[in-house]
């Protein structure tokens, strides 16, 4: 089956779909999401991406990212991504907004426009074999310090996110 996710301007308006491989191959822009999950302990919900992903396998990222497909609402995709991947149901809010574009070592690129959502959950994940190989809540002081000592273990959007929107982390962990 083929997956076409949403092309979009720089204006972030979509432009139509494409199949998601040729997209990263030809590292077209793209509408992305990714959630970002809390505890009432301040902790932030990370997990490993399985081997198995076509990208980025095996580092740790926050606890679910994917891509607009065709025939679905961000409204509606953010909340069945986030129970694919996480076994997780909770209330989301869009926090920001940003671009990035970066090329991988096996000829891959991302050209995304990445909406960030946040949400609280106290409970126990139950991540997707196919998707998640480990997780694990982690103190945000503790979090920073690895992503800057331990760079390579984590996905490049993950580290943009937590090493330039700092503010916006712990404005909403204060709610």
């Amino acid at each position: 089956m083929t997956d076409f996710i949403a092309l979009v301007d720089q204006d972030d308006a979509i432009t139509g779909y494409a199949d998601k491989m040729d997209v990263h191959v030809k590292g077209l822009l793209h509408r992305a999401f990714s959630i970002i999950i809390f505890n009432a302990k301040n902790e932030m919900l990370i997990h490993r991406r399985a081997d198995e992903k076509y990208h980025s396998p095996g580092l740790w990222t926050n606890a679910c990212c994917s891509h607009l497909p065709e025939g679905k609402e961000m409204d509606d995709i953010i909340y069945e991504r986030l129970y694919h991947e996480m076994g997780i149901q909770c209330p989301l809010e869009h926090s920001f907004t940003f671009h990035y574009q970066v090329g991988f070592d096996h000829g891959l690129i991302e050209n995304e426009i990445d909406h960030v959502y946040f949400g609280f959950f106290d409970g126990i994940p139950s991540p997707n074999p196919d998707e998640v190989s480990e997780w694990k809540w982690i103190n945000l002081n503790d979090l920073y310090k690895d992503v800057i000592t331990s760079p390579g273990s984590y996905t490049y959007w993950f580290k943009h996110i937590i090493l330039n929107y700092k503010n916006e982390i712990f404005s909403f962990c204060s709610k």
